[in-house]
C-alpha cells in the first residue's frame, strides 16, 4: 500500500507541476481572465462532479456535518487561496522552474514548522531527535531557495530584457521572489484544511475506512474557500484592468479554444489534490510522509517542463548548475523532513 500511495502522489506531483501548460495556449486574455475561467472548474465543478460520484448519499453527509468542521475547513481554504493565487503570479514573473522550486520550498518548511509552533510544541522539537533532524531539514530547504535564488540573480545578470522574455514574458525576479516566498507560506494552509475536514471524511466514509477517495468530500469546502478569495481578486482585477469582457468578446480571442484550455488547465491543477488525498489514505503509518513526498514530486516534475521549455536558455552552463543544485538540495531537505517524521511516529 506503501508503494501504491507513492505512486498516486507521483500523480499529484505530475499534476500539480504540469496544470500551468495549458494556459500557455490561452490567446489574448488577462491573466485575471484566464485564471478565473480555470478556477471555476479546479476550485467548483470537478470537486462536486467527482464527490458526488464517489460519496454515498453526498449530500445527507454535508447535512450531518458539524459547522464547526465547514467552517474551518473553508477558513484554511481561503488562507490557501491566497496562496494559490499568488502562486499564479509566481509561475507569470518566474516561470515554471525556478517559480515552483522558491514557492514549493518556502511551502514545505512552513508546511512543516508552523503546526508545532501553532500548537505550542516547537519547545519539544529541541528537546527530541526527531525535532532536531526535522530543524535540519527545515534548514537545508532554505539553502536550497536561497541557492535557487543564487540562480536567479545570475540569470538575471546574463541575460537581456528581450532573452529573459522570450521564454517568460513577465519575467521579474525581485517580484516574482516576493510573490513566491509569500505563496509557499500560505499555500502550506491546504495542508491544515484536509486535517480540519476529517470529521467530514469520517463521516462519509467511517474513521476507520482507508477508501482512496475519503478526503473528498473535504475537497468540497477547501477548495470553495480558495474560489472566494480568486474570485474576488481576479473580479476586482477585471474591472480594475477592463478585462471582464474578455468572456465574452469573440472578435478579440478564441473564445472556445481559451476557455477549452483554461478547463483543461484547472481540472489538472484538481487532480493533484485528488491523487494526494488517495496517496495519504494509502500510506498508512507513513502517512506523516505524504506532504513531503507531493513537494518532492512536484519540485520534480515543474523542473522538467522548465527544462522541456527551455526557460533557462540562453544563461550559462555556470547557471543551469545552479539551478539543478538548488533543486537537488530541496528534494533532499523533503527526504531529511520526512526522516524527522519518521523518527517522530517511533517515538524518538
Amino acid at each position: 500500500m506503501v508503494a501504491l500511495g507513492v505512486f498516486l502522489h507521483a500523480l499529484g506531483g505530475f499534476a500539480a507541476g504540469s496544470f500551468y501548460i495549458p494556459f500557455k495556449r490561452v490567446r489574448n486574455w488577462a491573466w485575471e481572465s484566464y485564471w478565473l475561467a480555470g478556477g471555476v472548474f479546479s476550485w467548483i465543478i470537478a470537486p462536486w462532479v467527482v464527490a458526488f460520484l464517489v460519496v454515498p448519499g453526498l449530500l445527507s453527509v454535508l447535512r450531518q456535518a458539524s459547522a464547526s468542521s465547514i467552517f474551518w475547513t473553508y477558513f484554511f481554504g481561503v488562507m490557501w487561496g491566497v496562496g494559490g493565487l499568488t502562486f499564479g503570479l509566481s509561475m507569470r514573473y518566474l516561470g515554471m522552474s525556478l517559480g515552483y522550486a522558491i514557492a514549493l520550498g518556502f511551502c514545505a518548511a512552513f508546511g512543516t514548522i508552523i503546526p508545532p509552533i501553532f500548537k505550542g510544541e516547537f519547545g519539544a522539537l529541541l528537546a527530541q531527535t526527531s525535532g532536531l533532524v526535522t530543524l535540519a531539514g527545515i534548514f537545508i530547504c532554505l539553502i536550497g531557495i536561497a541557492i535557487c535564488g543564487w540562480a536567479g540573480v545570475s540569470k538575471e545578470k546574463e541575460m537581456s530584457d528581450e532573452k529573459k522574455k522570450e521564454t517568460i514574458k513577465e519575467f521579474n525576479f525581485v517580484k516574482g521572489l516576493w510573490v513566491a516566498i509569500f505563496a509557499g507560506v500560505m499555500s502550506a494552509c491546504m495542508a491544515y484544511g484536509i486535517a480540519a475536514g476529517k470529521p467530514i471524511a469520517n463521516l462519509a466514509f467511517g474513521e476507520d475506512s482507508k477508501s482512496l477517495w475519503k478526503n473528498s468530500p473535504t475537497f468540497i469546502f477547501v477548495l470553495a474557500g480558495g474560489f472566494t478569495t480568486n474570485f474576488l481578486w481576479c473580479v476586482l482585477l477585471n474591472i480594475k484592468n477592463r478585462t471582464a469582457k474578455d468572456y465574452l468578446n469573440a472578435d478579440k480571442a478564441p473564445l472556445l479554444s481559451n476557455y477549452f484550455f483554461s478547463a483543461l488547465a484547472g481540472i489538472t491543477w484538481y487532480l493533484q489534490f485528488m491523487f494526494y488525498g488517495m496517496g495519504e489514505t494509502t500510506m498508512g503509518k507513513y502517512g506523516f510522509s505524504s506532504w513531503t513526498i507531493h513537494m518532492a514530486f512536484i519540485i520534480v516534475f515543474s523542473n522538467i517542463w522548465g527544462l522541456f521549455f527551455h526557460e533557462w536558455k540562453g544563461s550559462s552552463r555556470r547557471t543551469h548548475q545552479i539551478i539543478r543544485l538548488g533543486i537537488v538540495v530541496l528534494i533532499a531537505s523533503t527526504v531529511v523532513v520526512g526522516l524527522g517524521s519518521y523518527l517522530k511516529s517511533q517515538g524518538r
